[in-house]
């Protein structure tokens, strides 16, 4: 199955000059987004505690892949959203700046942690959210992403860790 063709890419969005990779046309088809997970769970490396996804795009496929990888699910949303006790990361994005927060219960000291977000882009996003993980004790095993911009070399800000991505942009 060619899910090229379910990525959609709206030019200037959100900003004049981004190109924006846009997966909802995925999302319409139910076979198409059975064969993205599929492909995504094929290549996660075994012994995964916790899937951290990012808001909200993030959130699409990593309660799926919590749910088969038979593990926890913790949501990094942006300030204010989380009830309780928060820690909070600042990050640059390619288009701005933003603040992630997680739970300060949601990562046990040596859980191994995927880490899921839809768009690999600079990089600031995945790791801020691996500076979370890492300050509360979890080890990031692997970044895993829908999409990767690898013209904007996000790799470089993820210390050398694991990286499964299924479309190279």
């Amino acid at each position: 199955m060619d899910l090229n063709m379910y990525i959609r890419e709206v030019p200037d969005f959100p900003k004049p000059g981004i190109a924006f990779k846009d997966i909802t046309p995925l999302l319409l088809h139910p076979q198409a987004t059975k064969e993205t997970l599929r492909r995504l769970l094929a290549g996660v490396p075994g012994n995964i505690d916790k899937v951290v996804a990012m808001e909200s795009r993030g959130f699409l496929f990593g309660m799926p892949l919590a749910r088969e990888l038979n593990c926890g699910f913790v949501p990094v949303r942006k300030p204010g959203k989380l009830p309780g006790k928060t820690i909070k990361q600042d990050f640059d994005l390619e288009y701005g700046s933003d603040t992630l927060e997680i739970h300060a219960d949601a990562i046990a000291s040596g859980d191994r942690v995927l880490i899921h977000d839809d768009v690999l882009a600079t990089g600031g996003t995945a790791e801020a959210t691996a500076k979370l993980i890492e300050s509360l004790g979890g080890e990031v095993v692997q970044f895993n992403f829908l999409i990767e911009l690898s013209a904007l070399q996000g790799r470089k800000r993820l210390n050398g860790k694991q990286v499964h991505v299924l479309f190279d942009y």
